[in-house]
């Protein structure tokens, strides 16, 4: 039996206090503080760096509503449907430069930037492609120590950037666990700081490439290294290279530390169209407008596994799915893939027929929804 909005009860997300901002209870732990914090609160509570938009976006979205109904269960369901069921606060559907579908809850809207918590870590990927493209590193098989001589000797230091973008680097470091310890050490204290935490985590588990173990010290190990040869701020080098080429309609911010480094893994808000605009560019080989921001064989990377990827492959990473270079995987031939973030947020990439489906929201649930997100992207990819 599916669950309206109105069982959810409005009050769970804050919306009698106006949508409060907040860290009662911890970083996303409280349902009250999600929605507000999700969509302004964050730049609110923690340094950031801004990511400046270009003068205006190289290629506007049009409108093109259609009607979408798709089957979930026994039932026929429409987004609007989908939207009323579960905590979503954005939910876009677009191909090319138009836009099929835009909705928002909650009261957010089309100009609010929203947080996609680890979606984060894809755009490093995409920054990472670019490096490589820039000849900025070498090799995507180099380790890290050989571009940030300050992990030299360190469990980090020593693994490639192959391995860290597959989440494979041998540390003994779980996500449920460590997270306790990583988030206030490198990210929400005063004197946090990201470079300290990653070279001072030297716990091996297996040899790198061994295993595929999802987990936040991995991006951040790459956000070092992308400072390091772009010589400038994550958020900087993004702009240049990423932001303002693809055509962003609006900036963006990127929380940091206590040093004003980005907390690469998490962190990254920006309006639901920009969103898309990321995955369309994902979508469309790595162009857009005619211009080739990051390269295809990039995107082709992001796509495929080969011998050094085994650990990580479709149905190996997990029952259902694969990782590679930061990017979900949905299907086993590359076509479908994911930024994914922490409470539902997606941007969901069906490259065959340029789908984008962007989602923004505040509670992961799983199970009903999951299967019905699936549903609903498979109906927007044969709209």
């Amino acid at each position: 039996m599916q669950m309206s909005a109105g069982v959810w009860a409005q009050d769970k997300w804050g919306q009698g206090q106006g949508y409060p901002t907040g860290l009662q209870g911890g970083l996303v732990r409280e349902p009250m503080y999600r929605v507000g914090n999700f969509s302004g609160g964050y730049e609110k509570i923690f340094p950031h760096n801004t990511l400046k938009a270009p003068a205006k976006p190289a290629v506007p979205y049009t409108e093109k509503p259609i009607s979408l109904v798709y089957r979930t269960g026994f039932s026929e369901r429409t987004p609007e449907d989908y939207l009323r069921s579960w905590p979503i606060t954005g939910l876009l559907i677009a191909r090319g430069n138009h836009i099929l579908f835009e909705r928002y809850q909650y009261e957010r809207s089309a100009q609010m930037r929203l947080t996609g918590w680890s979606m984060a870590k894809s755009i490093t990927s995409l920054l990472l492609g670019i490096c490589l493209d820039l000849k900025l590193i070498q090799s995507y098989d180099d380790p890290a120590e050989k571009y940030v001589p300050s992990l030299k000797g360190t469990l980090h230091g020593g693994v490639s950037l192959r391995n860290l973008s597959n989440m494979s680097s041998g540390a003994d470091v779980l996500h449920d666990r460590d997270n306790a310890i990583i988030y206030p050490s490198a990210f929400m204290q005063p004197k946090s700081s990201i470079a300290s935490t990653v070279a001072g985590w030297n716990r091996r588990r297996e040899d790198p490439g061994t295993k595929y173990n999802y987990n936040e010290l991995c991006p951040l190990t790459l956000g070092m290294v992308i400072r390091q040869v772009s010589g400038m701020s994550i958020s900087a080098f993004a702009e240049k290279v990423l932001w303002q080429p693809m055509g962003a309609e609006a900036d963006a911010t990127w929380s940091t530390d206590a040093e004003q480094n980005e907390f690469n893994c998490v962190g990254f808000a920006a309006r639901l169209r920009d969103w898309a605009r990321l995955g369309r560019l994902v979508a469309e080989k790595g162009s857009v407008g005619g211009l080739q921001v990051v390269s295809e064989a990039w995107i082709h990377e992001c796509s495929h596994w080969g011998y050094r990827d085994r650990q990580c492959r479709h149905g190996v990473a997990g029952p259902g799915f694969g990782y590679k270079a930061h990017m979900w995987h949905a299907k086993a031939d590359g076509s479908r893939l994911s930024f994914a973030g922490a409470q539902g947020q997606r941007v969901m990439i069906d490259i065959p027929t340029q789908t984008v489906v962007v989602q923004t929201a505040v509670d992961n649930v799983v199970g009903p929804w999951e299967r019905e997100w699936l549903d609903l992207i498979a109906a927007a990819t044969r709209a």
